[in-house]
């Protein structure tokens, strides 16, 4: 009997295991270094500035598009039912509870992510980390955890940048262009927008996506052989699977908060 194909699985979940162990510890490591992080706002600041500085000018154009394609869109569909006034609602629900934390998780992974896998990785196949370790400096507090931490800050503060301009766009394209009245597209808006219901949710929503899109771009990266090819194929790989994740948590978090 050829135990081989056997063998070969035994050794693929045993590898996968340990890549699972070792990102769960690298986890465990930048949740607890938190306090170090604080301790040192210089480094989070300046990586705060890098990915959301430099991310700021996308989120912005796309949030004003988006919101022009939801007035436009919403204009169509409600004028079937004679509730066109209801315009400003619809555009604050669609981006505060998704499209807001949602498109702004995928750019910010397109965007950051990929900057920040790139940099890891670079570092890597330079050997600069391994350096580190050698001067007994920890890469983990010293490079990891700073970006870490400032991907999970700056992620809520663009999303809430992508929800205002796109209502922006929204009341460009229903008051302006169409001529749906002012005063009910903004009240309708102030009197169905719950703070806690909507935007606590879609701010809850933009934070796990921050801590998601954050790690898997700095493991790619961490993890990522030390050539070109294995640094740009990390660099695929943070797209992919933070895309996936974002889809997929974006799911599950609606599930449980618009369930009851």
């Amino acid at each position: 009997m050829n135990r081989q194909p056997i063998a070969d699985l035994g050794f693929a979940v045993r590898s996968k295991l340990a890549d699972i162990g070792m990102a769960a510890r690298l986890l465990a490591r930048l949740l607890l270094l938190a306090g170090a992080v604080c301790r040192r706002p210089a480094l989070v600041r300046d990586q705060l500035h890098f990915l959301g500085n430099y991310s700021l000018a996308i989120i912005v154009v796309s949030g004003l598009f988006v919101g022009f394609v939801l007035g436009l869109q919403g204009y169509y569909t409600l004028q079937r039912y004679g509730a066109s006034e209801a315009l400003g609602l619809l555009v604050a629900l669609s981006l505060v509870r998704e499209l807001g934390p949602v498109v702004t998780a995928l750019l910010f992974a397109g965007r950051a992510g990929t900057s920040l896998t790139a940099e890891i990785g670079l570092m890597r196949s330079g050997e600069q980390l391994s350096a580190m370790e050698m001067m007994a400096i920890d890469p983990v507090r010293r490079i990891l955890a700073p970006r870490f931490w400032a991907g999970v800050i700056a992620m809520p503060l663009l999303a809430a940048m992508f929800s205002a301009v796109g209502v922006i766009g929204g009341a460009v394209v229903g008051v302006l262009m169409i001529g749906i009245d002012p005063g009910a597209f903004w009240s309708q808006m102030q009197g169905g927008v719950d703070i806690w219901r909507d935007l606590g949710n879609g701010v809850l929503k933009s934070l796990v996506f921050g801590f998601t899109v954050s790690f898997v771009a700095l493991l790619q990266g961490y993890v990522a052989r030390p050539t070109p090819e294995g640094v740009a194929r990390a660099t695929t790989r943070t797209v992919v699977l933070a895309s996936l994740a974002v889809l997929a948590l974006d799911f599950i978090l609606t599930a449980l908060m618009f369930s009851w």
